[in-house]
This record gives C-alpha cells, structure tokens and sequence, in this order.
C-alpha cells in the first residue's frame, strides 16, 4: 500500500532482497488496516447496530470531508512539511461559494461557475502557501499558520459575522440526494482519491513530492526543481481543501466562517494514523483512507457505545500520539526536535 521511490531510497541487500529498513516499512504500513478490522469487530461485539447498512451511511456521511482534506495534506507531508491552512481555505471557500451560488442573502446564481471560482480561490491559497514557504524561506508551519488565519479572517470580513443559508439544489444534493444508498458527496470523495492515486503513482509530480520527503538533497542532485514542486503540492492541496468547503457547506447547507472548526486534528490525525510518515518520503492516500475510517469509525463507535465526548477527545489524542510513536524510525533519531 505505501509507496517508494523506484530506488526504493533504500537498496536491497547482496542477495536482491529489500533491506530490514524497506521490510520493516512494508509491514508497518499494513498495521492500519489490522487495527481497522480489529476495531469494528470489537465495536460489532458490543453494538450489533454498528454493521447495519444506515449506520454504514453515517459513517460515509462522516467521512467523506476529512478524505477529501486528508488527501491535500497526504501530499504535503509526504515531503516532509506540514500544512495548517487547511481551516483556513475550507472556511473561505465555503463562504465564497455561499455567496455566489443561489442563495438567501443576494441575488447571485451562477452555478458551476461558483464551484469553478471557489476552486481556482482554494488553488490561489495554496500557491500563495507554496509562494511564502520557498522565496521567503519560511518554514512550512508558519506560512500556513499565516494563511489559515488569514482565510478565516477574509471569510469573517465577506459575512460580517452572519451565515449565509444555501439554496443551490445542485450543491445541497451533494448531502442529501443519495445513490445506491449514499450521499454524492462521499461519491465525490472516492473521485476525489482516484484521482490523487493517479498524481500520486503515475504522475511525476506524485514520484518527486516522494523524492523530497525522501530527502531534498538528493531531489536537487537528480535535477528536480525544489520550487516548482513544493508550490505545485501546496496548490493541489488548496484545491482539495476546497473541495472540502464545498462538501461542508453542501452538508450544513450554508457558509460561515465557525465552518472549518475541528478540521485540521481530525485532518492530520487521520494522515498520521494511516500510516504517513510525518517525517517525508513514506505513506499514501490509501493509507490516508485508511487512517479516516479508523477516526471516524472510532468516533462512531464511541457514539453507539455511549462514550461521553469529552472522553472521545482524549482517546482521539492518545490515538494521534500512539500513531506518530510508531511511525517514527527512532534509530535514525539522533536528536528529537
């Protein structure tokens, strides 16, 4: 499931096996998936309503946004930066989209042509986030600290504090309008991953985010240009944060900018419990799936269960901590910063 570098970063042994290091990361990536059946077995032992087909559509419901954002930060992390616009591009989306498609506050009805603009907004995020990351040698956490507030600050200046309700028949059937049983929304998603496993496996675009993770100095030896990939991940990912705005606003049926609250930990939980390695270089948007079925299943779960929230919030932290433990090689750690 995770991929390599055709090198494979690590060359196999004298005997044209993979190295330790290469096996090692084989199996670990299967352990998700363990944990992701182990998990709705014992929630199906206590709550048999956790495998019927209605419960299986909340669970669809539920994640088809965090799939959609954890695929744009998948690629980011891959090359070993970390975004945290993800809030702040979903938020401004979704309020730009309120605003120009059929709404309840103006006259605006432009349609697909909302969905387009909102689109080339979420892409115009990320390329300014790719911008400030390489010409300004900003590291990546405080460029897009930056532009996560600044989209959430825009938003609140467009709305002025109010929420603008979403009569779009054509975006609110995203949630509501469902095939064989689900919303189109979550079809959307699955479109949505196909497509970055495509960038991700058959582009080179996808087979240079990995040589950077893998290591920058070695990107720039093979004669990849450092700047044009990194501002090219962070505008795909802008792109599918904003996806998620319109899939959050399509499910709330209207823009605000409270929208993306709780967005990025569910985010980054979810990639880091897949299986991608925060460090670069290790990890995929299967794992990304993975990791979000393991959060919302857990989530779901604890709701049948008849956990109380606020200890679903700490076994959410715990589950966070547990996954970045194990998918760090601490033999190569010579000082954690």
């Amino acid at each position: 499931m995770a991929k390599t570098l055709d090198s494979d970063l690590a060359a196999p042994d004298v005997a044209g096996q993979p190295t330790a290091k290469v096996r090692r990361w084989r199996t670990a990536s299967w352990a998700p998936v363990v944990v992701l059946v182990l998990l709705c077995a014992i929630i199906s032992v206590i709550n048999p309503n956790f495998m019927s087909f209605g419960n299986a559509q909340r669970i669809a419901q539920a994640a088809m946004i965090p799939l959609v954002l954890g695929i744009g930060a998948t690629f980011i992390i891959l090359m070993g930066s970390i975004d945290l616009s993800v809030e702040g591009g979903l938020t401004l989306a979704a309020v730009i989209l309120s605003l120009l498609t059929l709404n309840g506050a103006n006259g605006n009805d432009f349609g697909i042509l909302a969905v387009l603009a909102v689109l080339i907004v979420g892409a115009s995020v990320g390329f300014i986030n790719g911008m400030i990351h390489v010409y300004f040698k900003v590291p990546s956490f405080m460029a897009t600290l930056g532009t996560w507030f600044m989209g959430v600050g825009l938003a609140n200046a467009l709305l002025g504090g109010m929420a603008v309700r979403i009569n779009d028949p054509w975006i609110r059937g995203l949630a509501i309008e469902r095939f064989l049983g689900f919303p189109w929304g979550a079809w959307l998603a699955l479109v949505c991953l196909a497509g970055a496993f495509g960038i991700q496996n058959y582009t080179r675009l996808g087979r240079y985010i990995y040589a950077l993770g893998g290591g920058e100095e070695l990107a720039v030896l093979s004669g990849i240009s450092v700047v044009r990939v990194r501002i090219a991940a962070f505008t795909l990912a802008g792109v599918f944060y904003a996806i998620g705005g319109i899939l959050a606003a399509a499910q709330l049926g209207l823009g605000n900018a409270q929208i993306g609250n709780g967005r990025l930990f569910t985010t980054v939980t979810a990639v880091v419990v897949g299986g991608t390695a925060l460090s670069g270089g290790q990890g995929s948007v299967l794992q990304t799936l993975v990791g979000v079925l393991i959060v919302v299943v857990l989530s779901n779960g604890m709701v049948l269960m008849g956990v109380p929230p606020s200890v679903q919030i700490g076994a959410q932290g715990l589950m966070i901590i547990a996954a970045v433990a194990l998918s760090i090689d601490r033999k190569l750690m010579r000082i954690v910063k």
